[in-house]
């Protein structure tokens, strides 16, 4: 499909005519820390300091969370994603669901 998606954090698109809401789109994964990255992390922590291992897990989730938002919102047809957020869960220990959502509309 490759629609070319707009995806912002208002409820509008800038010179553009919201003509319709279809629906809610949303894409997640979940993802695992791993021993290397805790190894690192437990001195991080002692030392003190960004865990970059974490941030760039987190910056992938985010991205592939995206992504499959995008797919959602065009597998229903929307030329736009509006009002898009992000939320965070813990599915067990020591891995967490990232979640992007927002408001899949038609322009004019």
């Amino acid at each position: 499909m490759d629609k070319n998606i707009i995806i912002t954090t208002t409820d509008f698109v800038p010179g553009r005519e919201i003509t319709e809401t279809i629906d809610i789109a949303r894409g997640s994964t979940v993802r695992a820390r791993n021993i290397g990255r805790d190894i690192t992390a437990v001195l991080k922590a002692i030392t003190g300091g960004e865990i970059r291992e974490y941030t760039k897990l987190m910056a992938q989730a985010r991205e592939q969370a995206i992504g499959r938002m995008v797919a959602d919102a065009e597998r229903i047809g929307a030329d736009a994603v509006v009002n898009v957020r992000f939320t965070t869960s813990m599915v067990m220990q020591g891995s967490a669901e990232i979640l992007a959502y927002g408001t899949a509309v038609k322009l004019k």
